[in-house]
């Protein structure tokens, strides 16, 4: 019979197993790979071996048969480890997992935890989930594409924040640079031939004055802090000429705004439909892509790792003595500083041990699936809180501001 093992990162290895066969797992085959015997009533085997040989199954066409299944009778033993353990696997340890879930971050008191939250809890995030993360992220927001049209030919334009550059193409005509704190997600804009470079938002290595105008899409909102998150609106402003534009967007903690859902909100229901779409690139998603979180499936474990504070409302300030709570995919929001669950799917090149992983148990007719799953930090704004961040600014003229599609949006003019 067949034994399938797949690793965290996606590979599957395939091992035939001959009858009155022991099988012993050590190291990452025992700790790091999960393993079973799907249900099933053929084996694909190497048909030079006939089953009769321990070995993996390989893709050559040439020498492979169908094996008719016949009645297994198989045992398992495994050892049971009583006291704690600090093995080099805790991204699928139990014991460290726990200790993990006990140490879940509270809200920044100062700069320097604000700093070291988003280290943990934004940048190191983002440089695992850099591909997946472009995957789903190729349909650019008609408001933004409207935006860079409009400038005049030959601007030069700043993409800070500008993650896998879709942006950066959009409109010939403008001289366009983008950078980003994930490496990962740069090298993708390298990879498209694009200008781009790794940097912190609140430090840009460009000129003061030299754009003509700067967007920051979905990226003020990973600060933590109100100062934070003014220094990178003043750093943006910095860049501008006078007279230059800046196009800013954050997440809206108001998901259903005048009557109607973000597109967030609808897609809860839809969501196994389009995960199936994107793997296989057949999805068309004009405005889908414009929410932050579009690929994580709901974290029905998320609710286990903290308790959440029900402050309903844009009034309530946030609880600085308590810690941060997980939110629910594809729900409102009830607290404005929240950790997002993002579920990795596809190939990643390695887990690091801020990744909470789950095994979800299938039903009898799947093996098991680990599915590492990461917490980014957000802070989602409530109505006119961007707005009067940038009207705090000297120098600065609110051009526009507006809702699209769960997010708040300005233009501001630098005077």
């Amino acid at each position: 019979i067949v034994m399938d093992f797949k690793h965290p990162d996606g590979r599957t290895v395939a091992i035939m197993l001959p009858r009155c066969s022991l099988l012993v797992m050590a190291g990452e085959s025992r700790y790091l790979w999960t393993h079973g015997i799907t249900p099933r009533k053929y084996d694909v085997i190497q048909a030079s071996e006939l089953g009769q040989k321990v070995g993996t199954i390989t893709a050559d066409v040439g020498d492979l048969t169908l094996n008719r299944r016949e009645t297994r009778t198989s045992f398992t033993f495994r050892k049971v480890r009583r006291g704690p353990c600090n093995c080099i696997y805790p991204s699928v340890c139990d014991s460290q997992k726990g200790r993990q879930r006990q140490v879940q971050p509270s809200f920044p008191h100062d700069e320097v935890e604000a700093s070291k939250l988003e280290q943990e809890y934004v940048h190191k995030v983002y440089e695992e989930i850099a591909t997946h993360f472009s995957s789903t992220r190729h349909s650019p927001w008609p408001r933004i594409v409207e935006f860079l049209r409009s400038l005049p030919k030959g601007s030069v334009v700043a993409d800070v924040g500008c993650g896998n550059g879709k942006y950066l193409g959009i409109n010939e005509d403008l001289y366009m640079v983008g950078c980003d704190r994930s490496r990962n997600l740069v090298d993708i804009c390298g990879e498209k031939n694009q200008e781009a470079f790794v940097c912190d938002a609140l430090q840009v290595p460009l000129r003061s004055g030299s754009c003509d105008a700067c967007v920051s899409v979905a990226v003020i909102h990973h600060f933590s802090t109100a100062e934070r998150r003014l220094a990178a609106i003043r750093e943006l402003v910095r860049l501008l000429r006078p007279g230059g534009t800046a196009l800013i967007y954050v997440w809206a903690m108001e998901q259903e705004y005048k009557n109607q859902r973000s597109k967030y909100l609808k897609e809860k229901h839809n969501n196994k439909d389009k995960e199936e779409q994107i793997h296989t690139g057949t999805s068309q998603r004009p405005l889908s892509d414009q929410m932050p979180d579009n690929s994580s499936q709901n974290s029905a474990h998320s609710d286990l790792l903290l308790n959440e504070p029900k402050d309903e409302g844009c009034d309530a300030k946030p609880a600085t003595a308590t810690r941060l709570p997980v939110h629910t995919n594809r729900t409102s929001f009830h607290s404005q500083d929240v950790l997002v669950p993002w579920h990795l799917k596809g190939t990643a090149k390695k887990k690091e041990e801020s990744a909470d992983t789950v095994l979800f148990l299938a039903d009898s007719k799947e093996s098991q699936e680990l599915s590492p799953v990461f917490h980014r930090y957000y802070h989602v704004f409530c109505e006119g809180e961007l707005e009067a961040a940038c009207r705090s600014l000297d120098c600065v003229r609110v051009q526009k501001s507006y809702y699209d599609q769960g997010n708040w949006c300005v233009v501001l003019e630098k005077l």
